[in-house]
């Protein structure tokens, strides 16, 4: 089992900075590719971005060049550094790990966010115009 904490979501006015955290317990071991993905009330999941374990990172095109994905050293703790947001990044954001029996890219797990394995409780995120 992996247990998946998430941390720092809040209100900001548009053009502000958020910074997520994860913290990751249990058999982390096992784990190949880490991420994030938000949903909004009434909208599909989104995967916004996805690190594997070679460090490779996936950004969906709506948050490239805003948002950095990054961990620390011993890959327990994932970030999201989220700058320059807009209020259509407000949604509940989730902290996801993956642990396939086959091994893709990157981009290929950003793009299917339910084949997450865990995921934590989810953190708020709120940016008002």
């Amino acid at each position: 089992q992996v247990q998946l904490v998430e941390s720092g979501g809040g209100s900001v006015p548009s053009g502000g900075s958020l910074r997520l955290s994860c913290s990751a317990s249990g058999f982390t071991d096992n784990i190949y590719y880490m991420g994030w993905f938000r949903q909004a009330p009434g909208k599909e999941r989104e995967g916004v971005a996805t690190i594997d374990n070679d460090g490779t990172a996936s950004y969906a095109d709506s948050v490239k060049g805003r948002f950095t994905i990054s961990q620390d050293a011993a890959r327990n703790t994932l970030y999201l550094q989220m700058n320059s947001l807009k209020p259509e990044d407000t949604a509940m954001y989730y902290c996801a790990a993956g642990l396939p029996s086959e091994y893709y890219s990157a981009d290929y797990y950003r793009t299917r966010p339910y084949e997450y394995n865990y995921s934590g409780q989810g953190t708020q995120v709120t940016v008002s115009s």
